[in-house]
């Protein structure tokens, strides 16, 4: 077990021994990266479960490909894609995913001490950013208006938004309902976190009381 803190568990001959030792730590450091993303963050069962059994599963691809880097990035690669085909991932799901993936493929090459050095120091790095709120601001919302046809909707709700927002921008135009009626996205940050009523009681007023949708990015409303 000198190994572990001296270089890498891995001999010439690949071994069962091995590779149980490299899988208990990869499972050991999983858990370690999903709790540093849970921390002060939204997440679903399914994400930290993934970022649990991901270095596993990644040291297992690399162990098996002998160490070669170039297959098991390519393989390893794939576990990342499987997620983002069908879901869109915000920035911060991506990062964990590859900080799971760094630790599995440093765990795979048999290197476990320096994968827990890693895991520390990124983890701190982390924590750290996450408490101290490091480069967050106003969240950026999505807000879909749809208006009939024969409103000029250039500076429509300007008033509106110089009232309740900090900034705004138009994004995307379309029509919608064989051509009846146009549907405005718009990126903004909202003055207060909240989302007041009064505020969609002003948009109701300019749109004829058609249909708006306040969202977050990445909740299904963004382009």
């Amino acid at each position: 077990m000198l190994e572990l803190f001296s270089g890498s568990v891995l001999s010439e001959t690949f071994t069962l021994q091995s590779l149980i030792i490299c899988t208990v730590f990869s499972l050991l450091f999983g858990c370690l990266v999903a709790m540093v993303y849970m921390f002060k963050n939204k997440y679903s069962g399914s994400l930290a479960t993934t970022l649990v059994l991901l270095p596993a599963m990644v040291q297992i691809v690399i162990m098996l490909t002998s160490g070669n880097i170039g297959v098991g990035i390519a393989v390893a690669g794939a576990f990342s894609l499987v997620r983002f085909r069908s879901i869109a991932g915000t920035a911060r799901e991506i990062g964990a995913l590859f900080f799971a993936m760094a630790v599995g493929f440093v765990t795979g090459l048999g290197y476990v001490f320096y994968a827990f050095v890693f895991l520390v120091i990124i983890g701190t790095a982390s924590l750290l950013l996450t408490h101290f709120s490091f480069g967050q601001n106003s969240e950026i919302r999505v807000l879909k208006i749809k208006i009939p046809e024969n409103l000029d909707y250039e500076g429509l709700f300007n008033e509106v938004f110089d009232k309740y927002t900090q900034s705004h921008d138009l994004v995307k135009v379309k029509t919608t309902n064989m051509g009846s009626l146009y549907e405005l996205t718009f990126h903004i940050r909202l003055i207060s976190e909240a989302m007041p009523k009064a505020f969609m009681d002003e948009l109701r007023l300019r749109n004829g009381n058609l249909n708006i949708i306040l969202g977050r990015i990445g909740d299904g409303d963004a382009l």
